[in-house]
């Protein structure tokens, strides 16, 4: 471990091999630092808080303080970081709520840029990309490999899918579906996430799939909504990414799914 001599560490706290904490941070009682996580410098580590192997944490970030929750009342809730995530200046995490499920959790290899905010009982995916003051309500879920555009906010219980990605200063108030684009305030669905798709080397028969599979479900005419999710269901049935769209409609939770602007 290498630790400055300015840095507060509160008994209690674990401290993982070959960690480097920085000048001027402060790390609390019940913080866990798994091997080799980094904290620059003014970095505030709360609450019952883990940060995963080889994270990297820069300076003013403060992680696991109490969530801004009106009805929070000190109750020990968690929150929980992933392996090798990147956190910048100025980033805000807040643990969960009892109501909530008392945990929130990022995943690993996640990349939070300045002054991004997780809000309390977020679950958050694997890969992920926040852009500059990219906002999360509490109890939203983000898929693996979304972005978040600059600015952004997302509202409380929504949900971002897998893939997709959500452009700068978009104001999201309903779920997005896997591999799409938002854009806007309020935010309407702009089509498929393609270029995210092509950076991610995905096969062009497989965007081929997603993209006859949106038309269908979002242009098409022909009977309901529903009707229309049920012959996608069918017609793609031998494509994962149509069927992680087709799965993440089923399993819809408290917003209304975002559609395109009309």
């Amino acid at each position: 471990m290498n630790i400055h001599p300015t840095a507060i560490i509160e008994d209690g706290a674990e401290i993982g091999e070959g960690a480097v904490i920085g000048p001027f941070c402060v790390v609390g009682a019940r913080a866990r630092l798994h091997p080799g996580v980094v904290l620059k410098s003014h970095v505030v580590v709360e609450g019952n808080t883990t940060i995963g192997p080889r994270a990297i944490v820069h300076a003013f970030a403060v992680l696991g303080g109490p969530p801004q929750h009106m009805q929070y009342d000190g109750e020990e809730t968690r929150l929980e970081i992933g392996a090798d995530v990147i956190i910048r200046e100025h980033v805000t995490m807040n643990p969960g709520t009892p109501a909530g499920g008392g945990v929130t959790r990022i995943g690993d290899r996640g990349f939070f840029m300045t002054a991004a905010h997780v809000g309390h009982d977020c679950q958050v995916g694997d890969d992920v990309i926040f852009a500059n003051n990219a906002t999360l309500g509490g109890h939203v879920k983000v898929g693996n490999n979304a972005f978040l555009g600059g600015l952004c906010a997302i509202h409380q219980h929504c949900r971002v899918g897998a893939y997709a990605f959500v452009g700068g200063c978009a104001a999201v108030a309903c779920d997005i579906i896997p591999y799409a684009s938002a854009f806007g305030n309020h935010a309407r669905l702009g089509g498929l996430n393609v270029i995210g798709m092509k950076r991610r080397n995905m096969p062009r028969e497989n965007i081929r799939a997603l993209r006859q599979a949106y038309r269908l479900l979002f242009d098409g005419e022909d009977g309901t909504f529903r009707d229309r999710l049920e012959t996608v269901r069918t017609r793609f049935a031998g494509s994962p990414e149509v069927a992680l769209i087709t799965d993440f409609i089923d399993n819809g939770a408290a917003r209304s799914l975002m559609t395109p602007a009309r």
